[in-house]
């Protein structure tokens, strides 16, 4: 079984870059997929990106449907078995609990990833 952990949130200020780390540990085979979210209470999981494990391919949904394509990078560090999510030029409405999820599949539906990590608050504050 994987467990994922998160880091790099915090308070950050408009305008600002974020880089959030996902570090994976436990049984991480080749086949997986990491994939990102954030969440605003009230409000569904949004997907923002994936990486598959094997190979660093990325995938970022639908252009039309992700609002921070034009923001957002996904990269992994073979060595360190962790995943980061880069978020540029960030906006109040950034303001999220980010998480990062295994998967196996490149999908943006929340329901192709079974092991999530705790999450990770960004608040995005002048």
């Amino acid at each position: 079984q994987v467990e994922l952990r998160e880091s790099g949130g915090g308070l950050v200020q408009p305008g600002d870059s974020l880089q959030l780390s996902c570090a994976a540990s436990g049984q991480v085979y080749n086949d997986i997929t990491v994939g990102w979210f954030r969440q605003v209470a009230g409000k569904e999981r949004e997907f923002l990106g994936v990486i598959r494990w094997r190979d660093n391919y990325t995938y970022y949904g639908d252009p039309y449907g992700n609002s921070v394509k034009d923001r957002v990078s996904i990269s992994r560090d073979n060595a360190k078995n962790t995943a980061y999510l880069k978020l540029n030029s960030l906006k109040l409405e950034d303001t999220a609990v980010y998480y990062c999820a295994v998967g196996v599949d490149i999908t943006s539906s929340v329901l192709g990833y079974r092991t999530w990590g705790q999450g990770t608050q960004v608040t995005v504050s002048s």
